[in-house]
């Protein structure tokens, strides 16, 4: 397969999808998102996949999450349109057979948070920062506190959603976020040991305790994206998020 926003190869039975957008800490847009859901179907009807490892290109973020010189300048209609693509992208995540490992170097923060979350197993590093900044720039927190809840409970949740504050690695390990903490150049090898131990598992077996997962939450999950949508119209039809992006790259000393 041929992208230009990431990159795919397999290594034994593990199928590994890289973050290639470095130069803006891999943050995504529709185009990257379109990619990353073709390559993980693809390595879903791939029978010689056992697994499947999603990373960032770099040594700064597994991702930043939306890029937001795509979101900044939404109109009602167009945030709904983009609640959906992320029900497609969330909902392949959720749906997968193959179990997915996420290796994490750097910043996971808001969307990319959330699809960090959506993974089975979570190997980072001390640079590891995670968490849910949306409210710094705007942008309503309806799906991110959804899957939140889920791991961490009500109270955290709240925390951090209306704070914006990011994790480091070692509150992340200690609350259950990150499974494995290892230097920064392990992070792979040690993703792909973990991988390939699950690939090696009985497939069936797999696909069931991956599907039973999904269903388990999938009421709750399609009552927030509708929640998701009704936010993000309003949200968007108020102009506070395009004001508030603005505000939040100005100060990083960027322009929408």
């Amino acid at each position: 397969m041929q992208h230009q926003h990431i990159t795919t190869r397999l290594e034994g039975r593990v199928g590994i999808i890289t973050l290639d957008r470095p130069a803006c800490l891999n943050a995504w847009n529709r185009e990257m998102r379109a990619e990353i859901m073709e390559a993980l179907r693809a390595f879903d009807q791939d029978d010689s996949v056992g697994a499947v490892i999603m990373t960032g290109a770099g040594e700064r973020a597994f991702s930043a999450g939306q890029d937001l010189n795509e979101a900044h300048d939404f109109d009602a209609d167009r945030a709904e349109a983009w609640i959906r693509e992320w029900e497609a992208y969330y909902g392949i995540l959720r749906s997968l057979s193959k179990p997915i490992v996420m290796a994490l170097n750097g910043v996971a923060a808001g969307s990319a948070f959330q699809v960090a979350l959506l993974g089975d197993i979570r190997v980072g590093h001390p640079g590891v920062t995670m968490g849910q900044p949306e409210i710094n720039s705007g942008i309503a927190s309806i799906t991110g506190p959804w899957i939140m809840k889920e791991i961490l409970g009500m109270s955290r949740t709240v925390e951090l959603t209306l704070t914006g504050r990011m994790m480091d690695a070692d509150e992340a390990a200690r609350i259950g976020l990150l499974h494995h903490v290892v230097p920064a150049d392990q992070v792979m090898a040690k993703s792909l040991a973990i991988a390939s131990e699950l690939a090696a598992k009985a497939p069936l077996a797999m696909r069931l305790d991956r599907a039973w997962f999904a269903e388990m939450t999938q009421d709750a999950f399609e009552r927030t994206i509708d929640a998701a949508i009704r936010a993000h119209r309003t949200s968007y039809a108020s102009g506070e998020p395009a004001q508030k992006m603005r505000e939040f790259m100005a100060k990083r000393g960027h322009q929408l």
